[in-house]
């Protein structure tokens, strides 16, 4: 299981960085810097 975690999370990154030197390269910064918006987020609950 745990396995699995970490080549999810390795091909995310991977993914995320590929796009970012892709559109940089291509002059599409912008779109690089919405990236974030492609992958949920996970979300901090803390509680009592």
């Amino acid at each position: 299981m745990k396995k699995k975690k970490w080549q999810k999370l390795l091909f995310h990154l991977s993914f995320w960085l590929f796009l970012e030197i892709f559109l940089g390269y291509i002059g599409l910064d912008n779109l690089a810097d919405y990236s974030e918006f492609l992958f949920p987020q996970p979300r901090l609950i803390l509680s009592r």
